[in-house]
């Protein structure tokens, strides 16, 4: 193992710094502990946020934070059905926690999207929180915990809240805006590709943690009925390279029945310019949401990032994903890994998409800002496939400035000169990213506890 430099040794010890402590036991990581600003919500544990942390504490052998973490966040998860439509239904996890009261009086209180931006429930965290509990059982061996009947109870009812019928005829998980790592209005309502790739994953996951008796096994046929579809969905009409641009440009609008082609209604005239200039020819993308008559054509990292990890994407597009980030590095890794979307929306598009969010303007936050957390994901997918140049490339990018930039939640501009306007210093996602970066790098056989192979499992009941 080689020794730890300054900058890694600084990092850990922030990182020991932000760790919340509940009733003598560590339970999880403040959001952010930057002593100039106020702390609003930040001085909570977010579910989204805890992951970068939790996957490094497994590395590290600090397994007791992530088994508590697992097991409080379990007994905050909503139960009860509600007839209030403002309480959350069963199922969801909370957006966060925080510790409240001193000492033995100590007591938890969750947030479930009352307090959030718009309202808005957080469908990622229960996501999040099956494929942290797979990453933990693969860390540890510790099995018992998955099949403990609370566990099994709880990833049930994520099951049920996930894969209950709706008013729709797709495999995908609807969703509203602001209801994962975009949680500002961003035009993202609908089937967002973020959700998608978790909602897959967190699908994988659950199939591996069910008992198969025979409860558990009604839960794993549905699972691998639902996957059978969805992959195809996913890699037919979500991706995008020159070849499909091509076929889009020559859709015919308001096709019927079962031979139509262009089976969503999308019309050409909806191709924005931009993207015709920058999708390279070798190198593709899944776009970041697909619905009637509309193909978001916004280039979302984490989604992307996601469906390798996940192997929601085929062996191809996987390669051609990471074709594209090379070829478009200026674009999606420039001064900072890496931009949350590609491109911002602007002007009069702005306006609508946002609602004119003064937080979202053009190249900053979650309307094309750069986000070091996903660094971490960057480097994951990189090893998967073989692009190891790449990650050592963004590390060594990320290590010029985090530390003296203080290590802050987002950066602003179209290449990420410019930390964020109201981001926050001393982020422990960032933090918990670029040393989960490092331990992967270093200890690359760890990628198990976050990468799916592919899934012959449901290809097989499908047949």
């Amino acid at each position: 193992m080689k020794p730890e430099t300054p900058l890694v040794q600084d990092a850990q010890k922030l990182l020991e710094q932000s760790i919340i402590y509940y009733q003598g036991h560590p339970v999880g990581t403040v959001a952010a502990r930057d002593p100039d600003i106020a702390p609003l919500n930040y001085d909570q544990c977010f579910i989204r946020d805890f992951v970068p942390s939790a996957l490094l504490f497994l590395i590290q052998g600090k397994t007791e934070i992530v088994r508590n973490f697992l097991a409080h966040t379990l007994a905050l998860q909503q139960r009860d059905k509600q007839m209030d439509c403002y309480e959350p239904g069963p199922g969801l996890m909370p957006a966060s926690f925080k510790v409240m009261g001193k000492e033995s009086e100590q007591y938890l209180i969750a947030d479930f999207g009352h307090h959030a931006i718009g309202r808005v429930p957080p469908v990622d965290s229960c996501l999040w929180w099956i494929i942290l509990l797979r990453a933990y059982v693969k860390a540890t061996g510790d099995t018992a915990l998955a099949h403990q009947p609370e566990f099994q109870k709880g990833v049930k009812y994520i099951l049920e809240m996930c894969l209950v019928p709706r008013f729709e005829m797709f495999p995908t998980l609807l969703v509203p805006d602001g209801a994962f790592m975009i949680d500002r209005r961003m035009g993202v309502y609908g089937h967002p590709l973020e959700i998608q790739s978790l909602f897959y994953a967190g699908l994988r996951a659950a199939r591996e943690l069910i008992l198969p008796d025979a409860e558990g096994s009604d839960y794993i046929s549905g699972i691998n009925k639902r996957l059978g579809g969805f992959v195809f969905h996913i890699r037919e009409y979500y991706w995008l390279d020159i070849k499909r641009l091509n076929q889009i440009h020559r859709f015919k609008g308001d096709e019927f029945g079962a031979v139509a082609v262009n089976k969503f209604n999308i019309y050409p005239e909806s191709i924005p310019y931009w993207v015709t200039e920058w999708i390279p020819d070798k190198g593709g993308y899944l776009a970041g949401n697909l619905g009637p008559g509309q193909l978001d054509f916004r280039f979302f990292t984490l989604g992307n990032l996601m469906s390798v990890m996940g192997s929601l994407a085929s062996d191809r597009q996987m390669q051609a994903i990471m074709d594209l980030i090379e070829q478009r590095w200026g674009d999606l890794v420039g001064r900072m890994p890496m931009k949350i979307c590609f491109p911002a929306v602007e002007d009069i598009e702005w306006k609508i998409i946002t609602g004119s969010d003064p937080k979202n303007p053009p190249w900053s936050y979650h309307n094309g800002g750069s986000w070091p957390v996903l660094l971490w994901l960057l480097v994951a997918v990189a090893q998967k496939t073989g692009r190891t140049h790449l990650a050592q490339k963004a590390i060594a990018i990320a290590e010029k400035r985090l530390q003296n930039d203080e290590w802050p939640e987002y950066y602003d501009g179209k290449n990420g000169r410019l930390i964020g306007r109201e981001a926050r210093c001393y982020q422990t996602w960032t933090i918990a990213g670029y040393l989960l970066a490092k331990a992967l790098m270093e200890k690359p056989d760890y990628l198990l506890l976050v990468n799916f192979d592919e899934d012959t499992e449901a290809q097989a009941c499908a047949i």
